[in-house]
């Protein structure tokens, strides 16, 4: 069974810095497109960062653009959200997905997806 693991989570005071790793099993996922989502407790699940299966390309929402970086090592078949200068507002449950063959934006277009890791952000 193919199964994305999410890690990397937790507390941390605003403006600190988190990353996020997402480890893929049962499978390589180093010919998909990458996509990291979050979802905050009574809000939709919203897109915030994907990157192609080559690496290249990041794609960032609004809201996270500057503070986040997405980047992959397919050697290690992993992807990771470096994120810095946290919010309150970025407090959410974060989920990895992939995708094949190209960077998508909505959660609709993803194949699989990690049961996700909390972020609290406290002010």
């Amino acid at each position: 069974q193919v199964q994305l693991v999410e890690s990397g989570g937790g507390l941390v005071q605003a403006g600190g810095s988190l990353r996020l790793s997402c480890a893929p099993s049962g499978r390589t996922f180093s010919s998909y497109a990458m996509g990291w989502f979050r979802q905050a407790p009574g809000k939709e699940r919203e897109f915030v960062s994907a990157v192609s299966w080559s690496g290249g390309v990041p794609y960032y929402a609004d809201s996270v653009k500057g503070r986040f970086t997405i980047s992959r090592d397919n050697a290690k078949n992993t992807v990771y959200l470096q994120m810095n200068s946290l919010k309150p507002e970025d407090t959410a449950v974060y989920y990895c997905a992939a995708v094949r063959p190209v960077i998508a934006w909505k959660i609709y277009e993803y194949d699989y997806w990690g049961q996700g890791t909390q972020v609290t952000v406290s002010s």
